[in-house]
């Protein structure tokens, strides 16, 4: 199965419809299956005085409230339709996570594929029972979030299907520490849960994808931007395109080389498995007659003759004829 890999613009577009097309035009580029952005009212997301984090703070205003940061970064519906469009022309697929019903039904009027559950809305049940009216393949982020709450959200998601729900392991800080990337999470939901898993990487690095896909996850999420220097909340937390390039390469790569779980005679090696095998040959000149022993033989390449496993069928036989100094034995 191939991994699918998100290109997850998000906010970075800074609210510039110019410069989500510029990210659309980064993330086809790259080879990303999907570009993903963000549908939100900042009126319906958050309270007026809503205060930022930490990390928002650091990369934009600090003085103003959270409410008042994402009203300069949501796009409007006309302008998500823009680039609904333009990801069309690209040959590129549009994703977009909704965080209240109103957004996620226009995506859905959309022809989304998948409906993005962010980790802030694990929690949510009028949502989450939205979403599973729908009937709609689910990627469910799991950032900041115990087994518990998962468990809980997907009983309310409630679908047997085991393609209809991924599960992506997700750690809300941005960026976040190498450390506090517990990829080996993935192991616990391939063995907890009947469904799809992945993640949803907010780390600097390329190579936790990778890792990821080596693990067997399914879908690969991962932030990216024009450029970190930019100002923003998500900025300094994102890829720059080169790097978004080099991972999606890394992660085919990897995909390519995990094979089949069979360990089995490969037909590119055939042709050198009789070069570095080894066959019993003569250590010493042998008369017909004397007998073999671990004095007068012994093992190198090429095989073709009698292998190694069977020397003790050969210790103890006479030589029915003379063997030159590295002549395979032969009985």
């Amino acid at each position: 199965m191939k991994v699918k890999i998100i290109a997850e613009a998000g906010v970075n577009h800074n609210g510039n419809l110019k410069i989500a097309k510029k990210l659309v035009d980064v993330a086809k580029d790259a080879k990303a299956d999907y570009i993903k952005f963000q549908s939100f009212s900042h009126d319906k997301l958050v309270v007026k005085k809503g205060i930022k984090a930490r990390y928002q703070k650091i990369s934009s205003n600090k003085n103003e409230t959270q409410r008042e940061m994402l009203k300069k970064l949501q796009l409007s519906k006309l302008e998500q339709v823009e680039i609904i469009k333009y990801c069309h022309k690209k040959k590129i697929k549009f994703l977009s996570t909704a965080f209240d019903k109103e957004n996620l039904k226009f995506l859905l009027k959309n022809k989304i594929d998948f409906i993005k559950i962010p980790s802030g809305e694990i929690t949510n049940l009028p949502l989450l029972k939205f979403i599973r009216s729908k009937k709609k393949k689910i990627l469910l982020s799991t950032g900041a979030s115990t087994l518990k709450e998962i468990k809980d959200a997907l009983k309310i998601l409630a679908s047997k299907k085991k393609g209809n729900i991924t599960i992506l392991q997700c750690n809300s800080a941005y960026p976040t520490p190498l450390s506090d990337i517990n990829l080996n999470v993935l192991n616990v939901f391939k063995k907890n849960f009947n469904y799809n898993f992945g993640i949803s990487d907010h780390s600097l690095s390329i190579n936790v994808p990778v890792g990821a896909a080596a693990l067997g996850a399914s879908v690969i999420e991962k932030h990216f931007t024009l450029s970190r220097k930019m100002k923003g909340p998500d900025h300094n937390s994102s890829l720059e395109p080169k790097e978004l390039k080099k991972m999606v390469q890394n992660i085919r790569e990897i995909e390519q080389a995990m094979g089949k779980s069979k360990k089995f005679v490969t037909r590119s090696e055939k042709q050198n498995r009789k070069i570095i095998r080894k066959s019993l040959v003569a250590n010493s000149n042998i008369k017909k007659g004397e007998k073999f022993s671990k004095k007068n033989i012994t093992e190198k390449r090429p095989a073709g003759g009698i292998s190694p496993m069977d020397i003790n069928k050969v210790l103890g036989k006479k030589a029915t004829r003379n063997f030159k100094v590295d002549e395979k034995i032969k009985l």
